[in-house]
């Protein structure tokens, strides 16, 4: 078993990562009055809080190779420090197409850091400990948010530069990774069983299947910090109330992922996914729906219950997919889905919201959500059909095993 120090360490890295991109997000208003000379301020400003994002899913990949190759410690170690460098580099760049240029680099640190604490967790924990672990992933990467976008919001009141700062937290993380992974397990790459190479053709669909349903939920989460600081502006809110407002739905994300692993052990996987599709889809009906600044805070909360369940329950289907020697690459994967959702978000709501309104975004996307989650409960009432209850005795019993040899 990994030490405290060692666990600790994963977590605190866990804290920089979903909120990496919308740390700024209290900033964008601020930021468009600052570009408003380039013509393409309004959507280049939302590209800089989203640029991270398509960095991280093109480049995960290549850190799940990295990861399955030299190692996650030296990964992650490095991953840290450019995270640092590049964020806080918005402080004195004051050119809008470098600072973007400094966004992507800063994704690809994040893409690193997830892909290398994901990896870490798999190769460390099984069974029934894996679940626990991986939601407290989540939920520390949720209270990254809980605690820094209030923070980033306060700092935004200040000058639409100062949240870049909180971008150096990176370092004492780095420092505290590198004293904590003494004498721990090195995380290199395991040795192929019996010459596998490839993905079965069972397995490529659900691979697809899981990055498909990551890139979706994610899709419609990153609403929240890219299209909900306009709507809560209509509402005269500022940048302390945007961002405390926004963090409400990091923390039920929270939450939710801290309580993954009792849901994990009263529901099978499909029925975690309906049920967090729908509590997303619900939630953004009622953002959708709302005039004010506490209904819209209400659908944040439902909406983000949902995705801290969506996210370790893939986690923990990926890694119980994949062989070792596979983990960094399947789990980059996953990482690739949840920021290609980022990157993509303003860019298909846009349109929606230039036509309709946002709040009818929110309601539309809500709507298609609520309809997805129907669809997931109905294929997993057929799958399981099929199956039939001879398939649960196994299941039970491989998952005693598991508990018992942790």
């Amino acid at each position: 078993m990994p030490s405290t120090l060692a666990r600790s360490a994963l977590l605190a890295a866990s804290m920089l990562t979903i909120m990496a991109a919308a740390i700024i997000a209290p900033s964008l208003t601020a930021m468009r009055s600052h570009f408003s000379g380039n013509p393409s301020a309004d959507l280049l400003v939302r590209l800089a809080l989203t640029s991270t994002a398509l960095a991280i899913a093109l480049t995960a990949p290549v850190s799940g190779m990295v990861a399955d190759r030299i190692g996650r410690r030296p990964l992650l170690v490095t991953s840290l420090i450019l995270y640092a460098v590049s964020g806080a580099a918005g402080l004195i760049v004051n050119d809008l197409s470098l600072l973007i240029l400094t966004r992507v680099v800063l994704g690809v640190a994040v893409g690193g850091i997830m892909t290398a604490v994901s990896a870490t967790i798999a190769e460390w924990f099984q069974g029934s400990r894996r679940a626990s672990y991986l939601g407290l992933q989540q939920a520390f990467a949720s209270w990254g948010g809980v605690v820094f976008l209030p923070v980033a919001g306060l700092l935004a009141a200040v000058s639409w530069r100062a949240p870049f700062a909180l971008y150096a937290v990176a370092v004492p993380t780095a420092l505290l990774v590198i004293l904590a992974f003494r004498g721990e397990p090195a995380g290199r790459r395991a040795p192929r069983a019996n010459g596998e190479t490839t993905f079965s053709a069972r397995t490529v669909p659900r691979l697809v299947g899981a990055y498909t349903l990551a890139f979706v939920a994610t899709l419609a989460f990153y609403m929240a910090p890219t299209q909900l600081p306009f709507l809560l502006a209509d509402f005269g809110s500022g940048a302390v109330v945007v961002g405390l407002v926004i963090a409400a739905s990091t923390f039920t994300s929270a939450l939710a992922a801290l309580a993954f692993p009792a849901v994990h052990r009263r529901l099978p996987p499909d029925a975690i996914t309906a049920v967090s599709i729908a509590l997303l889809g619900a939630g953004w009906i009622l953002v959708g729906t709302s005039g004010t600044i506490a209904s819209a805070t209400a659908g944040l909360l439902v909406g983000g219950l949902g995705v801290g369940l969506v996210v370790p329950n893939l986690n923990l289907r990926l890694s119980e997919l994949a062989q070792p020697h596979q983990r960094g690459r399947v789990l980059s994967g996953l990482v690739s889905g949840i920021f290609l959702g980022q990157f993509f978000s303003p860019l298909v709501v846009q349109p929606v919201v230039e036509a309709r309104g946002i709040a009818i975004a929110f309601t539309w996307a809500g709507a298609l959500m609520a309809a997805g989650a129907g669809l997931a409960a109905i294929g997993g009432w057929l799958r399981g059909a099929r199956r039939g209850p001879s398939a649960v005795q196994p299941a039970l019993a491989t998952e005693r095993r598991s508990q018992q040899v942790t």
